[in-house]
């Protein structure tokens, strides 16, 4: 069996929590080479994936591959597109963390270099594998909720002191704020869901003193078939709102509290470990139904390593990539025309 060579590029949070772990879990993958320039997470990236070549600088790479048959970008969005640019031109295929890019320019310049290089490019939209996404697209696709007229959707936490970080400091235009973060994941299971988007209305805050961004946003969405989405995302929600309330022609479904998988992976537990992944206990299961008949709903298992299996299908079979790039390149279009909205105070044609 052919494995395939994988460059992780930034070993922060996304690097050594949400993409190491799930490639070291693949059968047809391995952790081979990790760009960072930090000597802690050097040290941890070997500790945690034996033998692993730990690089400095992506230069080191680019001019050095070795075997390497996949780069993956996990760095500050910021860099997201300079260095899938640079892994592309080099001849590699590319996944890139979401969101894709900052800005559409460079997330249609990633898409035509693909194109003219015939390579696989995808972007981690991880959250497409939710088990509670997962259940609702089953909702969706068998028509037990009827006609959906109204999709809720939130992330939300309760982070009232800033941790500081690029995120929280830095400006929209470097990919900083709680819209491009966590309204990437929500623009794109909505319009995967309920397809394309006519018009955009967005509100943004900033509540926190000590930040430079918005952490508290309000997306709704008019799908050309008639559908709204409400999303919301909020760093300082005192009180939790549902993670999914969806209202159909003949019944509704509501759930509470995000995927375990990535407490799970927080935690250090990674998908081969031979325990249950992704379950959701009875305790968290979604309600189905309309007034006054409700009856809980048992959640699919989330399937994070789905994503992974699907890109080493793509690279070592040419099965489609997990996440079509174009997909991407709507999401951001649809956030910066949120963005637009907000400092509008209007309602735009998306």
């Amino acid at each position: 069996m052919s494995i395939l060579e994988v460059a992780v590029v930034g070993y922060g949070l996304a690097g050594s929590v949400f993409h190491a772990p799930l490639i070291a879990a693949d059968p047809r993958m391995r952790v081979s080479v990790v760009v960072t320039s930090s000597v802690e997470r050097a040290e941890q990236a070997r500790r945690e994936h034996p033998g692993v070549r730990v690089v400095r600088h992506p230069d080191e790479l680019f001019t050095a591959p070795g075997r390497i048959g996949l780069v993956v970008i996990a760095t500050p969005n910021r860099t997201h597109a300079p260095l899938a640019r640079r892994a592309l031109d080099a001849g590699f295929p590319v996944v890139v963390d979401k969101p894709f890019t900052v800005t559409v320019a460079d997330a249609e310049d990633l898409l035509a270099r693909a194109r003219r290089s015939g390579l696989p490019l995808s972007v981690f939209q991880n959250r497409r594998w939710d088990g509670d996404f997962r259940t609702l697209c089953e909702l969706v696709a068998t028509g037990k909720l009827g006609r959906v007229h109204r999709f809720e959707s939130r992330f939300e936490r309760w982070r009232p002191a800033p941790k500081g970080s690029w995120r929280e400091i830095g400006s929209h235009q470097e990919g900083a704020g709680i819209l491009l973060d966590l309204g990437s994941h929500l623009v794109d299971q909505a319009v995967t869901l309920f397809g394309p988007v006519r018009s955009v209305y967005c509100e943004l805050d900033r509540r926190r003193a000590g930040i430079t961004t918005d952490d508290d946003a309000f997306v709704a969405l008019t799908h050309s078939n008639g559908v709204r989405s409400q999303l919301w995302m909020n760093a300082v929600a005192a009180q939790l709102g549902p993670r999914f309330r969806v209202l159909g022609s003949e019944a509704g479904y509501l759930t509470y509290a995000l995927d375990p998988q990535e407490d799970a992976l927080r935690s250090g537990r990674r998908p081969d470990d031979g325990m249950p992944w992704g379950a959701v206990g009875p305790e968290r299961w979604g309600v189905l139904g309309a007034e006054p008949d409700f009856a809980p709903l048992p959640t699919a298992p989330g399937d994070y390593p789905a994503f992974y299996s699907a890109m080493a299908a793509a690279v070592l079979d040419g099965a489609p990539v997990p996440v079509d790039p174009r997909d991407a390149v709507t999401t951001v279009h649809l956030l910066a025309k949120a963005r637009e909205s907000a400092a509008a105070g209007l309602t735009l044609t998306a």
